[in-house]
């Protein structure tokens, strides 16, 4: 049968059935040819287009896109044509590509509807992530690295994991980004189909009933729309397009790069016909600048053997003159030797008048001496004149320096009395706490627990005491954290040194550092290369997606510790010491304790004698000592 004649005839949309089962005829029986190769396919209602060749799935892409596109642009004929194929493709050669074989059921692209809006890029939703509120109320919850290398272990490869959070702190929520292109969304669907499998699927978390675990599924048109934490990141991050589109699109996208292609290709034929052009119009020149060459070295060679007979002959003169010169100069000789002879004569006349000039100096001489004596007597008293002088002026800045020393001093005094002031105001402030310390806290709390043990039967009032209970408690906290807050303020500038004093948790000791690059780099640019290298290290510490702990065992707990295989830990102790190492773990598992979802640094009340993190007792304690010694001190 043959349709040639009619291809460029289009039919009306009641006929595209019709016509979609002759087309599926033709390819069933062999009348249209699809299968080029075992790989290897082509589109036979496509034969002008340019990208002849397809792989299995790039065809069935480009048949469902065509198929199903909702543009005018195509035909209700060329539509027909390419559902044909896809029914073809699916029921008749498989998602392998060979014939009769059956589809598989376990891609989830083969079960995706191909207009279904999707947020794209590719994205899941993760909700009921495991949270644990802290003591100022907000909430906290595990880094996304972790979740995202759970998900990769499982196969489902997502380029990041990116958790949500709200004024309350973790929301409990995250989202999952996946590649932009065909197996990101394979892998997006997978994702799903895992999580719908274990009855934690988008279904199961919107209907009632108790909820434990995660629950995960793939973003979509309503979930984009949401009015939550989920839709508003959605919507700044992405769009929502169906498979279709994004198929049309990136035929398009195709068949523009070919023509760019071919237009380069064009482009470049051009040139190189004009560089062949311009070689051979170059050879020519060059064979033409070649005789030039020859013409020109000819003619040099021959000006040199003008130059060197000139040459000769100028040679020839310089050594006639020259003999003649000598013959001169053998002439002035004797003439020269003859005045010698009387310069000689003249030498001993000079010896005896000298001899003469050396007596009459000795006695003048004689004459001076007595002058000198009275010089250096002059000399001495000029110097203790200036001795005297200098010692008058050492006196004046000796006095001055002491002036400027008891300045000091009158200053250091009245600066002691401003700390002793402001020890006055802190603990006053101590003082007005009253009797809600840590001990009167816990007697209470016993006696709440007796009295639940008493009146079990009585649950409403015991639930009004234990929330008054509560908010007594809370704000008890409330005020030891203000004046903990209070005393770290009052103590900042109080040195290290000091057995309590402040301490910034998670800072980087820059020390070490310097000291490594001192050993390679002059000092200047060793102070450099330390500063960089430390500032380098603070952003690690800072990323929240940096987590290099691990989980062992000890005393039958779960301990968290450095994990020393981290590939940037282990590239820092390859290049650099070990005090640099131990300075950027011990950084890091501060950070972790005190601030482990911020990343940020924080100041805290250190006992620097035990180590450790130092009570408002022992706090308070110190400051009473330090007061106590600065009022003595002020007495004295």
């Amino acid at each position: 049968m043959d349709y040639s004649s009619d291809e460029d005839t289009d039919v009306s949309d009641s006929e595209m059935e019709e016509y979609e089962a002759q087309s599926y005829e033709e390819l069933k029986n062999g009348t249209r040819s699809v299968k080029i190769s075992d790989e290897i396919f082509s589109c036979p209602y496509c034969p002008k287009k340019r990208k002849r060749d397809y792989l299995y799935k790039d065809l069935l892409q480009h048949a469902v896109g065509v198929g199903k596109s909702p543009s005018n642009k195509r035909s209700a004929k060329e539509k027909a044509n390419h559902l044909a194929l896809v029914k073809y493709l699916e029921k008749d050669l498989g998602a392998t590509g060979s014939p009769s074989e059956p589809k598989s059921d376990t891609d989830p692209l083969s079960e995706c509807d191909h207009y279904e809006k999707l947020v794209w890029p590719w994205t899941g939703i993760v909700v009921n992530l495991p949270t644990t509120r802290t003591d100022d109320g907000r909430f906290v919850g595990a880094s996304g690295s972790k979740f995202r290398d759970e998900l990769i272990s499982r196969g489902f490869n997502p380029t990041r994991v990116h958790p949500l959070w709200n004024y309350r702190g973790h929301s409990g929520s995250a989202v999952v980004e996946f590649r932009k292109d065909w197996p990101g969304l394979h892998n997006a669907l997978s994702f799903e189909k895992a999580y719908e499998a274990d009855h934690h699927g988008k279904k199961e978390w919107f209907t009632g009933g108790e909820k434990s675990g995660v629950y995960c599924w793939v973003a979509r048109a309503d979930d984009y729309k949401a009015d939550n934490i989920i839709g508003e990141h959605l919507r700044k991050i992405g769009d929502l397009k169906t498979v279709s589109e994004i198929m049309e699109e990136e035929a398009r996208k195709q068949d523009k790069l070919i023509s760019n292609l071919n237009n380069i290709i064009e482009i470049k034929n051009k040139h190189l016909q004009e560089m062949e052009e311009k070689c051979s119009e170059t050879t020519v020149s060059l064979q033409k600048l070649m005789g030039e060459k020859d013409r020109l070295l000819q003619a040099y060679n021959e000006e040199i053997k003008k130059i060197q007979m000139s040459a000769r002959e100028h040679f020839q003169k310089i050594f006639n003159d020259h003999e003649k010169l000598k013959l001169q100069l053998e002439s002035q000789k004797r003439e020269l030797e003859m005045r010698g002879s009387e310069l000689e004569q003249r030498e001993a006349r000079n010896e005896s008048d000298r001899r003469l000039l050396s007596e009459e100096i000795e006695k003048n001489a004689i004459r001076n001496s007595s002058l000198q004596l009275a010089s250096l007597e002059q000399q001495k008293a000029d110097e203790s004149v200036l001795k005297l002088a200098e010692d008058q002026k050492r006196q004046k800045e000796e006095l001055h320096n002491r002036i400027i020393q008891l300045e000091k001093q009158l200053d250091a005094k009245q600066a002691l009395e401003l700390e002793i002031e402001r020890l006055r105001g802190s603990l006053n402030v101590i003082k007005h706490m009253g009797d809600d310390g840590d001990a009167e806290v816990l007697k209470k709390m016993d006696t709440i627990i007796q009295n639940l043990r008493e009146k079990e039967g009585e649950l409403e009032e015991l639930e009004t005491l234990n929330q008054a209970l509560i908010v007594r408690e809370r704000k008890s906290n409330d005020e030891l954290q203000e004046a903990r807050k209070e005393l770290i303020t009052g103590l900042k500038e109080i040195s290290n040194r000091a057995s309590i004093g402040v301490k910034r948790m998670g800072e980087l000791d820059s020390k070490p550092f310097l000291e490594a690059m001192k050993k390679k780099f002059v000092e200047d640019e060793a102070e450099v290369r330390a500063s960089e290298l430390c500032s380098l290290w603070m952003e690690y510490l800072k990323d929240p997606d940096w987590h290099p702990f691990k989980f062992v065992m000890v005393d039958g707990k779960h301990k968290e510790v450095i994990n020393d295989e981290d590939e940037k830990l282990k590239g820092l102790r390859k290049e650099m010491s070990n005090e640099v190492y131990k300075a950027v773990t011990d950084a890091l598992m501060e950070i972790n304790e005190y601030n482990p979802s911020g990343r940020y640094i924080i100041s805290e009340l250190w006992n620097y004698k035990e180590g450790k993190k130092a009570t408002l007792k022992e706090g308070v304690s110190f400051l009473l000592k330090q007061w106590q010694v600065a009022k003595r001190k002020r007495f004295v």
